[in-house]
């Protein structure tokens, strides 16, 4: 039997802080849960962390792959099969090299004693905070299979999302890429045939042709020069957004942009909600949730929010108020979350705002992409078009220095 110190919300509002003497922490939530109250933070009384070395992972892990192993793993666990035969049978059947040797030394800390989320932890690159903590709960309350399972469902979710966006995005992409080729093309080999025409007949090119003409000639004798600076551009820019300052001041005004910053901030919402559901069903605290969730948001304005928002928790005011405060979080939010905590149903509720905000994506990169498509065909239009016409220009100006 272990001292485990915890604090925890009753359905009325009032924080508890307290001690309990249980086997493991598994049967502390289960009795906190019992007598319908909300953890907030639990801990053994006198706890080390042991912090391991990570080895560097250079294998490509795809969240594919990662959902198929986690469903798969999940089924052979769910079946009784024993955790070592388990992880060889995986890795001897997953398509991606280099994520079968990463199995295979998962196998190989599981077969000397380690736990599987002690062999997860030294892989941070492929297995993020929020895998390791629902698997190390899985672990504390008997139930691995049910939190894979959970886990799968959540990454698949993540994944159809990334998908829908990148769809919406590919059409446009290629129609860009095609505009920039044929563009080049005509700056670059057929605009400067006029040049000589013009030189042995003793004309002037017309004004709009002389325009396109000066921007061929820097294109091809500068071609290095010019290609050179904006990929310099291109790295001091990516090296600034990598960085602290550059990557919130990005993740700002990002979510401050007129069209793209209300799908951002519900990609944001969505995956907030799902990832902080998915935590809070497995048994989770409410601190140590919110800090994988800060960790996990992909966005730096919110991971602040919730940083902030889990100091005020830790001092004793509910979820929603700090949430409230930071202004990142739409006011539905906010009450769903406020009603959760009040009725002691915080992940369903949280789960009904993922599913909410999902759809508001789904119909916002619909949007997005009907918005797009005449916007790029009115941009292509006017390049296109004034080529054409400063194309058209010479030639009549031509029929007149024949005549």
């Amino acid at each position: 039997m272990a001292l485990y110190r915890y604090s925890a919300r009753t359905l009325e509002g009032e924080l508890i802080t307290s001690t309990m003497e249980a086997a493991d922490e598994a049967e502390v939530t289960t009795s906190l849960r019992e007598r319908k109250l909300t953890i907030i933070s639990l801990a053994p009384e006198r706890r080390r962390e042991r912090r391991k070395r990570a080895p560097r992972v250079t294998a490509k892990i795809k969240l594919d792959d990662l959902v198929v192993f986690s469903r798969q793993l999940a089924t052979m666990v769910d079946a009784g099969l024993p955790m070592i035969q388990t992880l060889d049978t995986l890795s001897k059947q997953m398509e991606n090299r280099g994520f079968q040797a990463l199995i295979g030394k998962l196998r190989d800390d599981v077969s000397t004693g380690s736990n599987l989320s002690e062999a997860l932890e030294k892989h941070p690159t492929v297995f993020s905070p929020l895998y390791i903590n629902m698997v190390r709960a899985g672990e504390a309350s008997g139930a691995l299979d049910d939190m894979l399972d959970r886990l799968a469902n959540y990454l698949e979710a993540t994944s159809t999302l990334r998908k829908k966006i990148k769809s919406a995005l590919t059409y446009p992409a290629a129609i860009i890429v095609m505009a920039i080729i044929v563009t080049s093309f005509l700056l670059l080999k057929v605009i400067p045939t006029f040049k000589g025409i013009f030189e042995g007949l003793g004309g002037s090119l017309p004004g709009p042709t002389a325009f396109l003409l000066l921007i061929s000639d820097i294109f091809r004798h500068w071609f290095f020069a010019v290609f050179g600076g904006i990929f310099l551009l291109f790295l001091a820019f990516r090296f600034y957004v990598r960085s602290e300052k550059g990557k919130f001041q990005f993740d700002t005004i990002l979510l401050k942009l007129p069209i793209i910053g209300k799908l951002v901030r519900k990609v944001v919402v969505s995956r907030f909600s799902r990832t902080l559901s998915t935590l809070v069903k497995s048994g989770i605290s409410i601190l140590n949730a919110l800090e994988i969730v800060g960790k996990t948001s992909g966005n730096k304005v919110v991971e602040k929010a919730v940083n902030e928002a889990r100091k005020n928790i830790r001092e004793g005011e509910p979820i929603a108020e700090p949430l409230t405060k930071s202004g990142v979080f739409p006011p539905m939010v906010t009450r769903m979350i406020a009603v959760g905590e009040e009725t002691g149903s915080l992940e369903e509720m949280l789960s009904k705002v993922a599913d909410f905000y999902d759809a508001e994506v789904d119909a916002a990169v619909s949007g997005l992409t009907s918005l797009i498509e005449p916007v790029i065909m009115v941009l292509l239009g006017v390049v296109i078009g004034g080529i054409a016409v400063a194309m058209l220009l010479p030639i009549f100006k031509i029929t007149q220095l024949v005549k």
